[in-house]
Protein backbone atom coordinates (compact mmCIF):
# COMPACT_ATOMS: atom_id res chain seq x y z
CA UNK A 1 0.00 0.00 0.00
CA UNK A 2 1.46 3.33 -1.06
CA UNK A 3 2.02 5.95 1.58
CA UNK A 4 -0.66 8.27 0.16
CA UNK A 5 -3.26 5.68 1.15
CA UNK A 6 -2.03 6.26 4.71
CA UNK A 7 -2.15 10.06 4.50
CA UNK A 8 -4.60 11.83 6.81
CA UNK A 9 -4.88 15.51 7.69
CA UNK A 10 -5.87 17.80 10.56
CA UNK A 11 -8.00 20.91 11.11
CA UNK A 12 -4.88 23.04 11.70
CA UNK A 13 -4.14 22.68 7.99
CA UNK A 14 -7.25 24.83 7.56
CA UNK A 15 -6.16 27.32 10.22
CA UNK A 16 -8.23 25.88 13.05
CA UNK A 17 -6.60 26.65 16.39
CA UNK A 18 -8.00 27.66 19.78
CA UNK A 19 -5.25 30.23 20.48
CA UNK A 20 -6.87 33.70 20.69
CA UNK A 21 -5.97 35.88 17.73
CA UNK A 22 -4.74 32.96 15.63
CA UNK A 23 -6.95 33.90 12.69
CA UNK A 24 -10.36 33.27 11.15
CA UNK A 25 -11.89 29.92 12.14
CA UNK A 26 -13.67 28.40 9.17
CA UNK A 27 -16.98 26.55 9.71
CA UNK A 28 -16.79 22.82 10.46
CA UNK A 29 -18.91 21.93 7.43
CA UNK A 30 -16.58 23.73 5.06
CA UNK A 31 -13.40 22.28 6.53
CA UNK A 32 -14.66 18.69 6.55
CA UNK A 33 -16.08 19.05 3.05
CA UNK A 34 -12.74 20.28 1.75
CA UNK A 35 -10.89 17.46 3.53
CA UNK A 36 -13.18 14.98 1.81
CA UNK A 37 -12.83 16.76 -1.52
CA UNK A 38 -9.05 16.34 -1.27
CA UNK A 39 -9.47 12.60 -0.75
CA UNK A 40 -8.33 12.29 2.85
CA UNK A 41 -9.81 9.23 4.60
CA UNK A 42 -9.13 10.46 8.14
CA UNK A 43 -8.47 13.51 10.25
CA UNK A 44 -7.04 14.31 13.63
CA UNK A 45 -9.38 15.83 16.20
CA UNK A 46 -7.89 19.31 16.21
CA UNK A 47 -8.36 22.13 18.68
CA UNK A 48 -10.45 21.60 21.79
CA UNK A 49 -14.12 22.29 21.13
CA UNK A 50 -13.97 22.60 17.35
CA UNK A 51 -15.37 19.14 16.63
CA UNK A 52 -17.98 17.49 18.88
CA UNK A 53 -16.78 15.81 22.07
CA UNK A 54 -19.69 13.37 22.19
CA UNK A 55 -18.54 10.16 20.46
CA UNK A 56 -21.82 9.47 18.66
CA UNK A 57 -22.12 13.05 17.45
CA UNK A 58 -18.48 13.11 16.38
CA UNK A 59 -18.83 9.89 14.40
CA UNK A 60 -21.95 11.30 12.74
CA UNK A 61 -20.36 14.61 11.77
CA UNK A 62 -17.28 12.91 10.34
CA UNK A 63 -19.29 10.16 8.69
CA UNK A 64 -21.31 12.70 6.71
CA UNK A 65 -18.04 13.47 4.92
CA UNK A 66 -16.71 9.89 4.72
CA UNK A 67 -14.02 10.69 7.28
CA UNK A 68 -12.70 8.66 10.20
CA UNK A 69 -10.95 9.98 13.30
CA UNK A 70 -7.28 9.02 13.35
CA UNK A 71 -5.78 10.70 16.42
CA UNK A 72 -5.86 13.55 18.88
CA UNK A 73 -3.29 15.94 20.34
CA UNK A 74 -3.47 15.36 24.10
CA UNK A 75 -1.68 17.80 26.46
CA UNK A 76 -0.28 16.02 29.53
CA UNK A 77 1.66 17.23 32.56
CA UNK A 78 4.01 14.30 33.02
CA UNK A 79 6.91 15.79 35.02
CA UNK A 80 5.03 17.05 38.08
CA UNK A 81 4.07 14.43 40.71
CA UNK A 82 1.44 16.80 42.11
CA UNK A 83 -0.42 16.60 38.79
CA UNK A 84 -0.19 12.83 38.36
CA UNK A 85 -3.76 12.00 39.37
CA UNK A 86 -5.24 14.81 37.27
CA UNK A 87 -3.10 13.81 34.30
CA UNK A 88 -4.19 10.18 34.47
CA UNK A 89 -7.82 11.25 34.84
CA UNK A 90 -7.63 13.42 31.74
CA UNK A 91 -5.74 10.77 29.80
CA UNK A 92 -8.37 8.16 30.63
CA UNK A 93 -11.17 10.52 29.61
CA UNK A 94 -9.57 11.21 26.24
CA UNK A 95 -8.73 7.55 25.69
CA UNK A 96 -12.39 6.68 26.22
CA UNK A 97 -13.43 9.25 23.60
CA UNK A 98 -10.86 8.07 21.08
CA UNK A 99 -11.74 4.42 21.60
CA UNK A 100 -15.43 5.15 21.17
CA UNK A 101 -14.80 6.93 17.88
CA UNK A 102 -12.49 4.29 16.45
CA UNK A 103 -9.27 6.32 16.51
CA UNK A 104 -5.83 4.74 16.30
CA UNK A 105 -3.36 7.15 17.89
CA UNK A 106 -3.08 9.02 21.19
CA UNK A 107 -0.63 11.90 20.72
CA UNK A 108 0.78 12.73 24.16
CA UNK A 109 2.08 16.32 24.29
CA UNK A 110 4.15 16.92 27.46
CA UNK A 111 3.26 20.50 28.40
CA UNK A 112 4.71 22.39 31.35
CA UNK A 113 1.29 23.26 32.82
CA UNK A 114 -2.30 22.86 31.72
CA UNK A 115 -2.33 26.48 30.56
CA UNK A 116 0.95 26.12 28.65
CA UNK A 117 3.29 28.09 30.90
CA UNK A 118 6.71 28.77 29.33
CA UNK A 119 8.96 25.75 29.13
CA UNK A 120 11.91 25.32 31.47
CA UNK A 121 14.71 22.87 32.15
CA UNK A 122 13.61 19.86 34.19
CA UNK A 123 15.41 18.34 37.16
CA UNK A 124 16.62 14.74 37.06
CA UNK A 125 13.78 13.79 39.39
CA UNK A 126 11.23 15.41 37.08
CA UNK A 127 12.61 13.49 34.11
CA UNK A 128 12.42 10.25 36.09
CA UNK A 129 8.79 10.99 36.93
CA UNK A 130 8.13 11.64 33.24
CA UNK A 131 9.38 8.16 32.29
CA UNK A 132 7.03 6.67 34.86
CA UNK A 133 4.10 8.72 33.58
CA UNK A 134 4.72 7.80 29.94
CA UNK A 135 4.56 4.16 31.02
CA UNK A 136 1.34 4.70 33.00
CA UNK A 137 -0.28 6.50 30.08
CA UNK A 138 0.83 3.60 27.90
CA UNK A 139 -1.16 1.26 30.14
CA UNK A 140 -4.23 3.45 29.64
CA UNK A 141 -3.87 3.67 25.87
CA UNK A 142 -3.21 -0.04 25.47
CA UNK A 143 -6.30 -0.82 27.54
CA UNK A 144 -8.32 1.31 25.12
CA UNK A 145 -6.80 -0.15 21.95
CA UNK A 146 -4.78 2.96 21.13
CA UNK A 147 -1.17 3.60 20.16
CA UNK A 148 0.52 6.21 22.34
CA UNK A 149 2.97 8.45 20.51
CA UNK A 150 4.96 11.32 22.01
CA UNK A 151 4.41 14.59 20.18
CA UNK A 152 7.61 16.56 20.58
CA UNK A 153 6.59 20.16 20.04
CA UNK A 154 7.85 23.70 20.31
CA UNK A 155 7.07 25.05 23.78
CA UNK A 156 6.81 21.67 25.52
CA UNK A 157 9.31 19.88 27.74
CA UNK A 158 10.42 17.78 24.74
CA UNK A 159 11.44 20.34 22.16
CA UNK A 160 15.19 20.20 21.49
CA UNK A 161 17.39 17.55 19.95
CA UNK A 162 18.91 16.86 23.37
CA UNK A 163 15.49 16.37 24.96
CA UNK A 164 14.32 14.10 22.16
CA UNK A 165 17.46 11.98 22.55
CA UNK A 166 16.94 11.85 26.31
CA UNK A 167 13.51 10.33 25.72
CA UNK A 168 14.93 7.86 23.22
CA UNK A 169 17.54 6.75 25.76
CA UNK A 170 15.24 6.50 28.80
CA UNK A 171 11.75 5.58 27.63
CA UNK A 172 10.23 3.04 25.25
CA UNK A 173 7.58 5.49 24.02
CA UNK A 174 7.22 5.90 20.27
CA UNK A 175 7.20 9.31 18.61
CA UNK A 176 5.18 11.48 16.35
CA UNK A 177 7.91 12.33 13.89
CA UNK A 178 6.75 15.87 13.22
CA UNK A 179 9.22 16.90 10.55
CA UNK A 180 9.00 20.64 11.21
CA UNK A 181 8.96 20.55 15.01
CA UNK A 182 11.98 18.24 14.92
CA UNK A 183 13.75 20.75 12.68
CA UNK A 184 12.80 23.73 14.85
CA UNK A 185 14.24 21.86 17.83
CA UNK A 186 17.52 21.31 16.00
CA UNK A 187 17.06 17.65 15.08
CA UNK A 188 17.16 16.85 11.35
CA UNK A 189 14.11 14.62 10.79
CA UNK A 190 16.02 12.68 8.13
CA UNK A 191 18.59 11.71 10.76
CA UNK A 192 15.92 10.54 13.19
CA UNK A 193 14.06 8.56 10.53
CA UNK A 194 17.31 6.84 9.55
CA UNK A 195 18.62 6.21 13.06
CA UNK A 196 15.42 5.28 14.89
CA UNK A 197 12.78 4.00 12.45
CA UNK A 198 11.49 1.58 15.10
CA UNK A 199 10.63 4.54 17.35
CA UNK A 200 8.39 6.22 14.77
CA UNK A 201 4.72 5.53 15.47
CA UNK A 202 3.12 8.35 13.48
CA UNK A 203 4.44 11.00 11.10
CA UNK A 204 3.32 14.61 10.77
CA UNK A 205 4.35 15.93 7.38
CA UNK A 206 5.12 19.61 7.67
CA UNK A 207 7.69 21.64 5.72
CA UNK A 208 9.57 24.49 7.40
CA UNK A 209 11.09 27.84 6.54
CA UNK A 210 14.25 27.67 8.63
CA UNK A 211 14.78 31.42 8.41
CA UNK A 212 11.48 32.05 10.17
CA UNK A 213 12.27 29.19 12.55
CA UNK A 214 15.48 30.95 13.58
CA UNK A 215 13.48 34.07 14.49
CA UNK A 216 11.13 31.89 16.52
CA UNK A 217 14.01 30.29 18.40
CA UNK A 218 15.64 33.67 18.99
CA UNK A 219 12.45 34.98 20.57
CA UNK A 220 11.79 37.52 17.82
CA UNK A 221 8.47 35.82 17.02
CA UNK A 222 5.89 33.85 18.99
CA UNK A 223 4.73 30.56 17.51
CA UNK A 224 1.50 32.22 16.37
CA UNK A 225 3.45 35.04 14.72
CA UNK A 226 5.78 32.54 13.10
CA UNK A 227 2.84 30.62 11.65
CA UNK A 228 1.35 33.85 10.37
CA UNK A 229 4.76 34.64 8.86
CA UNK A 230 4.75 31.32 6.96
CA UNK A 231 7.06 29.11 9.01
CA UNK A 232 5.19 26.05 7.68
CA UNK A 233 4.82 26.46 3.90
CA UNK A 234 3.34 23.94 1.51
CA UNK A 235 5.35 20.75 1.20
CA UNK A 236 8.19 21.27 -1.24
CA UNK A 237 8.38 25.02 -0.69
CA UNK A 238 10.33 24.88 2.57
CA UNK A 239 13.83 23.84 3.54
CA UNK A 240 13.21 20.28 4.72
CA UNK A 241 14.08 17.11 2.83
CA UNK A 242 10.62 15.57 3.09
CA UNK A 243 11.48 13.20 0.24
CA UNK A 244 14.26 11.56 2.24
CA UNK A 245 12.19 11.33 5.42
CA UNK A 246 9.39 9.45 3.68
CA UNK A 247 11.75 7.46 1.48
CA UNK A 248 13.79 6.31 4.46
CA UNK A 249 10.73 5.33 6.48
CA UNK A 250 9.08 3.45 3.63
CA UNK A 251 12.33 1.61 2.88
CA UNK A 252 12.61 0.61 6.56
CA UNK A 253 9.14 -0.95 6.44
CA UNK A 254 7.19 1.74 8.22
CA UNK A 255 3.49 0.92 7.85
CA UNK A 256 1.94 3.57 10.11
CA UNK A 257 0.08 6.68 9.12
CA UNK A 258 1.17 10.08 7.89
CA UNK A 259 -0.71 13.28 8.64
CA UNK A 260 -0.44 16.37 6.46
CA UNK A 261 -0.45 18.86 9.31
CA UNK A 262 0.43 22.12 7.61
CA UNK A 263 -0.20 24.75 10.29
CA UNK A 264 -1.62 27.93 8.77
CA UNK A 265 -3.49 31.02 9.96
CA UNK A 266 -6.09 33.04 8.05
CA UNK A 267 -5.26 36.63 8.91
CA UNK A 268 -7.28 38.51 6.29
CA UNK A 269 -10.89 38.21 5.24
CA UNK A 270 -12.54 34.81 5.09
CA UNK A 271 -11.50 33.27 1.76
CA UNK A 272 -14.21 32.42 -0.74
CA UNK A 273 -15.11 28.76 -1.27
CA UNK A 274 -12.41 26.88 -3.11
CA UNK A 275 -9.65 29.23 -2.03
CA UNK A 276 -7.68 29.85 1.16
CA UNK A 277 -6.02 26.99 3.04
CA UNK A 278 -7.24 24.35 0.60
CA UNK A 279 -4.93 25.83 -2.02
CA UNK A 280 -1.87 25.09 0.12
CA UNK A 281 -3.20 21.65 0.99
CA UNK A 282 -3.77 20.90 -2.68
CA UNK A 283 -0.21 21.98 -3.51
CA UNK A 284 1.16 19.71 -0.79
CA UNK A 285 -0.97 16.76 -1.89
CA UNK A 286 0.15 17.18 -5.50
CA UNK A 287 3.77 17.24 -4.36
CA UNK A 288 3.34 14.13 -2.21
CA UNK A 289 1.55 12.23 -4.97
CA UNK A 290 4.45 13.00 -7.30
CA UNK A 291 6.87 11.84 -4.61
CA UNK A 292 4.99 8.57 -4.27
CA UNK A 293 5.41 8.07 -7.99
CA UNK A 294 9.13 8.80 -7.81
CA UNK A 295 9.62 6.36 -4.94
CA UNK A 296 7.75 3.64 -6.83
CA UNK A 297 9.78 4.11 -10.02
Amino acid sequence: MGFMQRMATAPISWGICEVPGWGIQLPVERVLSEMSEMGFPSTELGSDGYLPSDPEELRSVLGQHDLDLLAAFVPAVVHDPAEADETLRRMTEMAELLQATGATYFNTAPVTTWDWAPRRELTAAEWDHSWEMFARIEEITEAHGLIQVLHEHYGTIVETKEEIQRVVDNSAIRFVLDTAHFAVGGYDPVDFASAHPERVGLVHIKDCDLGVAAKLNDGELTLMEAVQAGIFPSVGRGDLDIDSVIGSLEKSGYSGWYVLEQDVAITGDEPVAGSGPIEGVRESVDYLKALEGRLAA
